[in-house]
């Protein structure tokens, strides 16, 4: 009796996990692609392997199976880059082709991460119960433009690598936990106020560094923060940058040991919102490893997670050598061997 009590609390919890995501249970491969919109402005051509000029979103999808595009979204950004308005006509590309959405929050008019947090210009005197609602109709500003114009994202980041809190000094983790929490709580109800079945991601950097996933989540949960997912950023350069006693391969088998300990502990699923690896068309062996160890990360993630990982996204896999040095395209924008991993 004891074992068929269990049997059906397991499909129970199996089925409530599947409701969450619309029934689907699917890995899924993905990329970031916020610089998109001003390469393409600034007259870049895209090329697929062989030379031919291909649409980017089109090229990610049919030739190395992206079936999802991650977008941030600034409040009050400097010329519109990131705003909402550029979110809603990539969302409608992402859309036609079929693919799902993910929407990324940074809670600022520019970049937001562990090592800044900035207050948009327009909150910057208000008292913590105004930043809530400032942050909580945000929120509903940007999804609502969405739902107006028939997009349904599929998840929702409250929030961009809130390993030391957001909305700082306001909600810095170390000197006001709860406030961290209290927005991530507000972002959480405002999404779900819109899209009530968004997956909502609460999402930190180091996917290797198990103590910070403890430490920051514990507080959020503590102090009644909400998520249906936790997303990582795991980048094996950069954890290496000023410490070359790093390993790449035992980084990358930290986080996916980290993957299987914050599923158990939260029970929740997981998600490689970020990931990158480096370029440098001079020394092709340097794409060679990258290859290898993305086709590891992603290889991994599906199969050593217990199905927990539901995917792995490239941080902007179509820049270019010569700006951001993680990208996975070539000076003639078309993909290095490292996109060849998403095949493998």
């Amino acid at each position: 009796m004891q074992r068929l009590i269990m049997l059906f609390l397991c499909q129970l919890l199996a089925g409530m996990s599947l409701a969450q995501d619309g029934g689907k249970k699917d890995f899924v491969k993905g990329a970031d692609v916020g610089f998109l919109t001003g390469q393409e402005r600034r007259g870049t051509v895209f090329h697929d392997r062989n030379g031919k000029e291909r649409e980017c979103l089109e090229l990610l999808k049919n030739d190395y199976q992206m079936s999802a595009i991650r977008m941030r979204v600034w409040v009050n950004p400097r010329g519109g880059m990131n705003d909402k308005h550029e979110l809603l006509a990539m969302a409608r590309r992402v859309k036609a082709l079929g693919m799902d959405l993910m929407v990324d929050f940074h809670y600022s008019d520019s970049w937001a991460d562990p090592a800044k947090q900035p207050i948009p210009a327009a909150w910057k005197d208000h008292t913590y119960e105004q930043m809530k609602q400032d942050l909580r109709l945000h929120t509903i500003d940007v999804l609502s433009l969405l739902k107006d114009n028939g997009i349904t994202p599929r998840w929702v980041q409250v929030g961009n690598e809130t390993a030391n809190g957001l909305l700082w000094p306001m909600g810095h983790i170390e000197q006001h936990p709860e406030q961290y929490a209290g927005f991530i709580a507000a972002g959480y109800d405002a999404v779900k106020e819109v899209f009530p079945e968004a997956i909502v991601i609460i999402h930190l950097d180091r996917g290797h560094k198990q103590d910070l996933y403890d430490w920051n989540l514990d507080i959020v949960k503590k102090y009644g923060g909400k998520w249906d997912m936790i997303g990582m950023s795991l980048y094996p350069y950069w954890a290496r940058d000023g410490h070359p006693e790093l390993k790449a391969d035992d980084i990358i088998t930290d986080c996916i040991a980290n993957i299987r300990h914050v599923s158990e502990k939260y029970k929740c699923d997981v998600m490689i919102v970020e990931t990158g690896f480096e370029v440098d068309e001079r020394h092709p062996e340097v794409m060679d490893e990258g290859r290898r160890q993305l086709t590891r990360v992603i290889r991994e993630a599906r199969t050593q997670t217990g199905g927990h990982c539901r995917g792995v996204f490239y941080w902007e896999p179509q820049c270019l050598p010569g700006g951001y040095k993680l990208g996975a395209f070539d000076h003639n924008a078309a993909p290095t061997a490292i996109m060849e991993a998403f095949v493998e």
